[in-house]
């Protein structure tokens, strides 16, 4: 990951602290490259009007008394932008699949054959496309609000190394972290300019 890579230059610069410092910025890296991970999946599943697989990321199915997530059940596909086709792997879950589709909260009708579903994704309306742009902002700075939150947490156990460590060191951690956040927060927002964007050209 892009994000891992530059990430250890940081852990290199701070290599004049012992182990216990370079750890705190190697937890702060796996913490936050997760939460970018989360925001990344969250935004997948906002519906832009073009149709793609991922937007049946959140589907469960109950698959023999068991909730499953689809994509485990099947292969989805969208051949069109207006389309969306599930091919399951055991024509007998068509029903139970068909019945999660309409319980979500998508908005689409799916429709088979007896060995494909098919869903047909229409065009938003300009206030949907309003809408769902508000979303991908607060699932942006939710994405930054808990960036920012790990951020605390390592300046808090740096805080507690006084005494441990040079000024130095302290400072050149702090620094290091802060630097970490701001790259973080920096990819989240071209993530939601870039989902935005999305929304009012499709």
């Amino acid at each position: 990951m892009r994000s891992a890579k530059r990430c250890q230059t940081h852990v290199v610069r701070a290599a004049t602290a012992d182990e216990e410092e370079i750890d705190i910025q190697e937890d702060a890296m796996t913490r936050m490259d997760k939460s970018l991970e989360s925001t990344r999946d969250s935004f997948a599943t906002v519906r832009t009007g073009r149709a793609t697989p991922s937007m049946l990321d959140r589907i469960q199915v109950d698959y023999y008394g068991a909730p499953t997530p689809l994509k485990q059940l099947a292969n989805l596909s969208a051949p069109e932008a207006s389309m969306l086709v599930i091919q399951p792997y055991d024509k007998t879950s068509i029903p139970s699949i068909e019945k999660a589709i309409m319980s979500s909260d998508l908005g689409l009708t799916p429709g088979n054959d007896g060995n494909l579903i098919r869903i047909n994704v229409p065009q938003l309306t300009a206030d949907r496309r309003k809408e769902m742009a508000k979303l991908v902002s607060k699932l942006g700075e939710d994405g930054k609000v808990a960036i920012r939150n790990i951020r605390r947490d390592c300046i808090k156990a740096i805080d507690k190394k006084k005494g441990d460590i040079s000024e130095d060191e302290q400072k050149a951690l702090e620094e290091a972290v802060q630097e970490l956040t701001d790259d973080y927060v920096k990819q989240i927002d071209a993530m939601v300019k870039s989902k935005q964007t999305e929304l009012t050209t499709v």
